[in-house]
């Protein structure tokens, strides 16, 4: 069995989509950001980098961290959503690199700038969400002749869609980018995705924006993560 350490961002819903997409029994166990779970020494043993996820295969007591190592792990583990055949695996890898180098970085930034920082620094805010919207039309330009980003369905659509999906909370717009929408929402419809995106605990990011002393109160919190 999978033990998953977890909170309900991008980057674990990454691994939790994964493992529902892949039908694997696991339990999920909610690391507290706010209040500095994940520096705390038992985490650390599994993860040394102080993030999440992470994960623990009872199978063979393995730990893994870093959530594109954890996707790639099952998804072997598995033998689904990635190819043996390396032209295949090297087409994975790529796109899913992608997301790791490019997506995640600039969004996650994009959020601590637009959303978290206590002082509005406007270059910083334009910088990422910028490079945010141009990694979006990358992603647009692809999608327009590929049904999915790596040939077949597979955890590179997964790892991206898991931090497209957010793009409101970020303040990036995907206005005019039909074909990422048309994925986008495409991704809503595959096995597991609406159940991972729920994991540990599920936040309504449409119901949030619009509720302004919610969105005050994350804020807040996540305020706390980002000093830790």
């Amino acid at each position: 069995m999978i033990e998953l350490y977890t909170a309900p961002t991008p980057n674990g819903h990454k691994v939790s989509c994964t493992l529902e997409a892949l039908k694997m029994e696991y339990k999920a166990i909610l690391v507290n950001l706010g209040e500095g779970d994940q520096k705390k020494p038992d985490f650390l043993k599994i993860s040394p980098n102080g993030r999440i996820p992470a994960i623990i295969d009872t199978d063979n007591n393995l730990s893994i961290f870093e959530s594109g190592a954890i996707m790639i792990y099952l998804a072997d583990k598995a033998n689904k959503l990635i190819s043996s055949d390396p032209i295949k695996r090297a087409k994975v890898t790529e796109w899913l690199m992608f997301q790791m180098g490019g997506i995640g970085p600039m969004m996650g930034q994009a959020n601590v700038f637009f959303r978290y920082f206590p002082e509005k620094i406007q270059p910083a805010i334009d910088r990422y969400q910028n490079e945010s919207r141009r990694l979006f039309e990358v992603l647009n330009t692809h999608l327009e002749k590929n049904e999915w980003l790596a040939g077949d369905y597979s955890i590179a659509d997964i790892a991206n869609w898991c931090w497209v999906r957010t793009h409101k909370w970020s303040g990036v717009s995907i206005d005019g980018l039909n074909h990422l929408e048309r994925w986008k929402d495409a991704m809503y419809e595959q096995p597991g995705m609406l159940k991972g995106i729920k994991v540990p605990v599920e936040i309504d990011i449409e119901k949030r924006l619009k509720d302004e002393d919610r969105t005050k109160e994350f804020i807040k919190n996540a305020q706390k993560m980002v000093k830790k």
